[in-house]
């Protein structure tokens, strides 16, 4: 069995689970709290309808969980979000939001957890399970880091969207990728990636020795990488252009790519003039 085989949704371990709630509506709040009443672990200690009061209290007691509302008068969630990723331990962050398209690329590539209003039972549990996972393991340090790094991916502009964001400014290609396994959460660089294969709605992040499944598709991973370092050959298979060696044709007409360390990937007929450019200016 591989590593990306093991990525199954963790088991919960934790005793008890502090949360705030900051929404700017009032029965989201009320909302939001009642339903996490049906969960024995969870403790709500306070709720709120403003960033600011929100971060005094986390200030003097920090939570475990916050629950956060993107789209709030004054001050954006995600602005708050900016203030908790600096604490020495970050709580966990849950973004709340009713605008479907809204960063929900974002969340996926950084792992980051995200309930769209209004959710039902089964989404909340579900959420709450990868959040009990995560406190479990202790991972709130490795946490802060993929925080930050979603908030400098879609800048804290209140009200705009992620998309909106980036092409207000120079495009910023992805440096880094939070990825939850079984027992721990891997902060990847990008650097370190050498391939990237999809598994339906998810990708397979091949490391070296090393092989990550992250929630992920590829189209969206594609969208953020450097052109001029990573090369859609199939589509399903992305390289690093670096790896390319040769190009051959398989038995049946098809084509293949080998890599360095000996490795193959098909490759689709759209692609073969990109991959053969590639290898010619070697």
């Amino acid at each position: 069995m591989t590593d990306a085989t093991r990525n199954a949704p963790e088991a919960p371990t934790v005793d008890s689970v502090r949360a705030l709630i900051v929404d700017d509506e009032p029965l989201a709040r009320v909302n939001l709290q009642r339903a996490l009443e049906a969960h024995p672990r969870w403790r709500v200690e306070g709720t709120f309808a403003d960033a600011h009061s929100a971060l005094a209290a986390v200030l003097q007691a920090v939570p475990d969980v916050v629950f956060l509302d993107i789209r709030m008068p004054r001050t954006s969630g995600l602005v708050l979000a900016r203030r908790l990723a600096e604490l020495p331990v970050a709580p966990l962050v849950v973004f709340v939001t009713a605008y479907e398209g809204y960063a929900l690329e974002a969340f996926e590539l950084h792992a980051l957890d995200y309930l769209i209003k209004p959710f039902d039972d089964a989404r909340l549990a579900s959420g709450l399970r990868r959040i009990e996972a995560l406190l479990a393991l202790r991972a709130q340090a490795t946490y802060g880091a993929a925080l930050r790094a979603f908030l400098d991916d879609t800048g804290t502009l209140e009200g705009a969207p992620a998309a909106a964001v980036r092409d207000a400014a120079t495009p910023r290609y992805l440096q880094q990728v939070c990825v939850k396994s079984v027992g721990r959460l891997d902060v990847v660089q990008i650097a370190d990636v050498r391939r990237i294969v999809a598994a339906g709605n998810y990708v397979e992040l091949h490391l070296g020795k090393r092989v990550l499944l992250h929630r992920v598709t590829l189209a969206a991973l594609e969208a953020r990488l450097d052109a001029a370092e990573f090369l859609r050959v199939h589509r399903r298979v992305i390289v690093r252009r670096s790896e390319c060696r040769a190009l051959t044709v398989t038995g049946d007409g098809t084509f293949a790519l080998r890599l360095h360390g000996g490795a193959s990937v098909p490759v689709s007929e759209r692609h073969v003039a990109d991959v053969r450019a590639l290898l010619a200016d070697r």
